[in-house]
């Protein structure tokens, strides 16, 4: 009887021992759980993690992948220079720039761009008073429309004049430049800048005029001056529609232009560019601006192509944004897909479905661009150059996604401090106090 009642105790004792260490190591086990539950992981999650984060880590997922690699919006850009196209030895006299988008017409490639061939290189914005029907102030005056043709988009042949400088006093008399493409229901459109006064004199003011042909190859007929009407008195586009690029969106004609503001007459430095949205049922108008305009508030040069079900953008040079692609699923709210670096000038991308309507964007592998500064001294002019891409969704080249481009030291000393803050005290001389 008593045995029985100590084997019950012990057994009893042993239980309670048992439950303890349970308890103890459920103690010890449960808050390490936890915590390791709410870390960062190792293995890179494809959804944002259900975890306290930081601003960055949040960042991460609102981009179209977390990992830059695998973002079919972001790309490395490599150049190559063409052939076919003579600079007068680089003299400063001939230059070519702004080119078109790229299309493929019946075998070959066609491009159209801004050519000025004048018996001097430009004398500068800041001396347009003194510039003549012979002496350019800057590189986009006194020009025409020209165009080539290209079996492979790197030897190009110029075929000639497309649009020329009409006679004073039409529109774009002084100069016609920056043009881009629109290919819609059969005809070609051309959209241009149209130039009344050499550019500087009172700042960049010109409307945007159009002219069309039934072929890419012309003839070109006018077909309308001020298409995009400017912004009132003190609005950020009054006076200036500059880089119109057309593309087809929903069944309508999207123009994507710019303007720089808070600029001229009085002030060069500080300016800042927009850029906005016109749309219309027919390449000729009327156009009804978008009421968010500007949609665009970083980048120079227009570059815009459809992307799945809406709209990118490659936005360079000015802005808070400089050197990013965007993405707006309406073609109005662009959101940052991607940061880039070497980016090219006035890019020109062969958007093969750019006016198709289409609701699958498929994007670009190569297009081409400008470099404004291949003169050297006074001898300023520009050329026009192919880059190459993977900014494609049928297309994967894992050179263009390495974000580990090395330049050579000779690329980074070439942007010498030189000139800047040149004072006998140093370079602190100009410190805000």
């Amino acid at each position: 009887m008593l045995l029985n009642k100590i084997k019950k105790i012990t057994l009893l004792f042993l239980g309670l021992l048992a439950i303890s260490c349970f308890q103890k190591e459920s103690k010890v086990e449960t808050p390490a759980k936890v915590e390791t539950s709410k870390v960062f992981p190792f293995k890179m999650p494809t959804e944002k993690p259900n975890i306290p984060l930081s601003a960055s880590s949040e960042r991460m997922f609102d981009y179209p992948t977390p990992r830059v690699q695998d973002n079919e919006l972001f790309s490395q850009f490599k150049y190559t220079r063409l052939k076919g196209f003579d600079y007068n030895n680089g003299d400063g006299t001939i230059s070519r720039r702004d080119p078109s988008r790229p299309i493929f017409v019946d075998g070959k490639y066609y491009v159209w761009y801004t050519k000025r061939n004048t018996i001097v290189p430009p004398i500068g914005w800041n001396r347009a008073a003194e510039a003549t029907d012979k002496i350019p102030s800057t590189d986009w005056d006194l020009c025409d429309i020209w165009y080539a043709t290209s079996e492979d988009g790197i030897t190009w042949e110029e075929q000639g004049v497309a649009v020329s400088r009409p006679e004073k006093p039409k529109s774009g008399w002084r100069s016609v430049a920056t043009p881009d493409i629109l290919v819609w229901k059969g005809k070609y459109y051309l959209y241009y800048q149209a130039f009344d006064e050499p550019s500087g004199l009172r700042g960049d003011l010109c409307p945007v005029s159009i002219s069309y042909a039934d072929s890419p190859n012309g003839p070109w007929t006018h077909g309308g001056d001020k298409v995009i009407p400017f912004g009132k008195e003190g609005e950020w586009d009054h006076k200036a529609t500059h880089d119109p690029q057309p593309l087809v969106h929903d069944g309508k004609i999207y123009v994507y232009y710019k303007a720089a503001y808070n600029k001229w007459p009085d002030n060069r430095t500080n300016y800042a560019v927009g850029h906005g949205l016109a749309i219309a049922e027919d390449p000729l108008g009327p156009y009804k601006k978008h009421a968010l305009n500007p949609v665009m508030q970083s980048g120079h040069e227009t570059t815009y192509w459809p992307y799945k079900g809406g709209i990118a953008t490659l936005a360079i040079k000015d802005g808070n944004e400089r050197e990013t692609i965007q993405y707006a699923e309406d073609g109005a709210n662009f959101k940052i897909a991607s940061s880039v670096s070497l980016t090219p000038t006035a890019a020109a991308p062969f958007v093969a479905d750019a006016f198709t309507d289409t609701k699958d964007g498929r994007g670009f592998t190569w297009g081409l661009s400008h470099f404004v500064n291949a003169g050297k001294g006074d001898k300023r002019h520009s050329i026009i150059a192919r880059f190459d891409c993977d900014l494609s969704l049928d297309y994967n080249e894992p050179a263009f996604k390495n974000t580990g481009v090395w330049h050579k030291p000779e690329v980074y000393f070439a942007q010498g401090v030189g000139s800047i803050n040149k004072h006998p005290e140093g370079r602190g001389a100009n410190k805000k106090h």
